[in-house]
């Protein structure tokens, strides 16, 4: 039986920081889910399942609206699962029983790292690493946010010229202290080993590249910003290349990125 079990739109760098994790430290992670579209058809709970194969007085004590990238349709999201994930999003985690809920994909994949702290110090050694790994961690939900807005934006077409800048601002901020964390030739950006740091790193790094799959839209004076980012931060996209390439990080990463191939900017 897995130790944590989490459900999540797929395919998700986010959900991919805990798989990572816990092929390093040897802890078993369920991933359930299906694609974003189709995610409006399945019960939201700690055995999450199609709707089609639950019955219609379940579903119906279930039935909610939509919000956040649902909004307004209905959605299925059992009494449990809203307990266990109090904001009511995914990806969603849950202990072996589905008694405890945990949110966010870095506190998920923090729970891996403590379940296999034994076998593997993905949380560093002692309170000051672990301290700084938690700081990479939190500076990186600061880019992520900018990265989504512009992610979405790019993707519905609403993309303008300030929501870019500060997409390419907080990339720009973001890489250049990886960027200085792993000079003189560091291979990884906390201790001596992998880290959260890095698992965080490389997935949100990930997530980026969606920016190659969108549609075009004639948008030529607001370019993709991987490219140029690739040629500024040498380093920190060593790094990622690197870890790409590892035997723990390439069973999901390695395929997602193949099918999104940086566009020049």
């Amino acid at each position: 039986m897995s130790q944590i079990r989490i459900f999540s739109y797929l395919p998700n760098p986010r959900v991919w920081k805990a798989t990572i994790a816990g092929r390093l430290c040897g802890v078993e992670v369920e991933v359930r889910g299906d694609a974003p579209q189709e995610l409006a058809k399945w019960l939201w709970d700690f055995d999450a399942r199609p709707a089609s194969t639950v019955d219609a007085a379940t579903l119906a004590a279930a039935k909610r609206v939509g919000r956040v990238g649902f909004k307004g349709q209905p959605l299925y999201k059992t009494d449990a699962f809203l307990a266990a994930n109090p904001f009511g999003t995914v990806p969603a985690a849950f202990n072996a029983d589905g008694s405890i809920g945990i949110f966010e994909s870095n506190s998920i994949m923090r729970a891996v790292a403590r379940l296999g702290a034994e076998r593997y110090p993905l949380y560093g050694h002692g309170p000051f690493e672990a301290s700084r790994i938690d700081g990479f961690l939190d500076v990186s939900l600061v880019f992520a946010r900018d990265a989504q807005l512009y992610l979405l934006a790019r993707w519905d077409g609403s993309l303008d010229a300030a929501t870019h800048a500060r997409a390419a601002d907080a990339l720009g901020i973001w890489l250049s202290g990886m960027e200085q964390a792993l000079k003189d030739g560091r291979a990884a950006l906390v201790g001596e080993g992998i880290s959260l740091a890095d698992i965080c790193f490389v997935c949100e790094l990930a997530l980026l590249h969606n920016e190659g799959t969108a549609p075009d839209r004639g948008d030529a004076a607001l370019p993709p910003l991987i490219g140029a980012a690739r040629r500024a931060h040498p380093g920190a996209f060593a790094h990622f290349d690197r870890l790409v390439a590892h035997p723990a990080f390439a069973p999901e990463l390695g395929p997602y990125l193949a099918k999104r191939r940086p566009v020049e900017g």
